[in-house]
């Protein structure tokens, strides 16, 4: 689906005058580099971080973050005259590189199947080269449908031109000289993105990530773009979207770079995570079987697996222990962890993957867990895991989870 969409644009290119009010002859002339920033300077005057019913939170060039907000007078569809008010929606999109052709990608923090229909419904939109734009009118208009608001009018001004770029005349001539001296543009195009890069922007958050992983998260987007190319899609935007920012967060966090564990992608799958615990309770006993493991094998880590699903941020991940093999620490059979956060009853798409490792890693502390030395490594597998897992979910549906006392942690 997704992939028709991206096909579809970058076929209409060329003849898309990018919405009323627009010469397409104008348009499709730009730079998409500059386009966008237009775009998004279009966006932020209308909708302000003071807006009563839309709000842009941050804006660059790859990513954005917005919120809707319904007021006292909102209710949703069947609900209109009972229940408080809705909170507000917050909304993001990654733009690629390949924006126009290839359309924006939108996620919404909340497990409401209306607003996931939303952004699904966003491939009907006509694609052109102000494609942000559209979706954004709506998204904006079908929220306030769903939440029997009326139509706001500052919506329409998402049709008006968009505005002229801020550059001095010397820089206006260089661009009608693009063909002559495409260096030239090509270096004033640089020193605009660094001109108008917000202080708190995607690139300023880069510079937190280490080079190695950089490297990674470029790898990740190239391949996404290839399997667009090449009809392999593969999972869902909004669990790609949410994967992306939570692989960024944990290259930029403090945990990560303190060595306390380590992800990697399998075979470059952003949807199935190696995890190394590096560290635990050094006063614990699982520490120091993790260094006699250490003498006897070469490794003292305890090595996780997390399998995402299409459903993902709503679901859980499937998470389980690959290696050693472990007795107690509330590890199952196969491999799979007993913790309500990783079932569907327990578990909340607030949850950051970074959270969902700390609290296995004192988990496993708590509960006590040793090293099984001489056990066989074959007892752990993703068959028995999932098993086990299938097991636990019906004994807690039926019995409900046990909450230790507060002296025991």
């Amino acid at each position: 689906m997704q992939r028709a969409g991206a096909e579809e644009a970058a076929g209409s290119q060329a003849a898309a005058g990018g919405g009323p009010g627009r010469s397409g002859t104008e348009v499709a002339a730009a730079p998409a580099g500059r386009l966008l920033r237009r775009e998004l300077r279009l966006l932020e005057s209308i909708f302000h971080r003071g807006h009563e019913r839309f709000r842009i939170g941050s804006a660059c060039p790859d990513e954005i973050s917005c919120e809707f907000v319904p007021g006292a007078g909102a209710r949703a569809g069947a609900s209109a005259s009972r229940g408080p008010p809705p909170g507000p929606v917050r909304i993001h999109c990654n733009i690629t590189e390949s924006y126009p052709a290839v359309p924006p990608i939108w996620s919404v923090e909340s497990d409401d199947p209306n607003l996931a229909a939303i952004l699904e419904r966003l491939v009907e939109v006509r694609k052109g080269n102000t494609l942000l734009l559209q979706h954004l009118k709506r998204i904006i208009s079908d929220l306030c449908k769903l939440y029997n608001l009326p139509q706001h009018p500052d919506v329409e001004m998402l049709d008006q031109p968009l505005p002229a770029e801020q550059s001095t005349q010397e820089e206006v001539s260089s661009e009608e000289e693009d063909e002559e001296m495409p260096e030239d543009t090509e270096d004033l195009d640089h020193y605009e993105m660094k001109e108008e890069e917000p202080a708190d922007g995607k690139k300023t958050e880069d510079e937190d990530i280490g080079k190695e992983n950089l490297a990674i998260l470029e790898k990740i987007k190239k391949n996404q773009r290839q399997d667009y190319l090449n009809g392999a899609v593969s999972g869902s935007v909004q669990a790609t979207d949410r994967l992306m920012k939570e692989l960024r967060d944990i290259y930029r966090s403090p945990s990560f770079k303190g060595g306390y564990y380590a992800v990697e992608l399998v075979n470059d799958s952003l949807y199935d995570w190696n995890v190394k615990l590096l560290k635990v309770d050094e006063d614990s006993a699982l520490h120091n079987d993790l260094q006699i493991l250490k003498e006897k094998e070469g490794t003292d880590f305890i090595l996780l697996n997390f399998s995402f699903k299409d459903n993902f941020p709503f679901d859980p991940p499937f998470v389980r222990v690959v290696s050693p093999v472990l007795s107690g620490g509330y590890v199952l059979g196969g491999g799979a962890i007993c913790m309500e956060l990783l079932t569907k009853q327990g578990w909340s798409s607030a949850y950051s993957i970074e959270s969902v490792i700390m609290q296995i890693s004192a988990t496993l502390v708590k509960g006590k867990a040793r090293v099984q030395f001489g056990a066989n490594k074959n007892q752990y597998s993703l068959t028995r895991a999932q098993q086990s897992y299938k097991s636990l979910v019906q004994i807690h549906e039926k019995n409900g989870w046990y909450t230790p006392p507060k002296e025991d942690g």
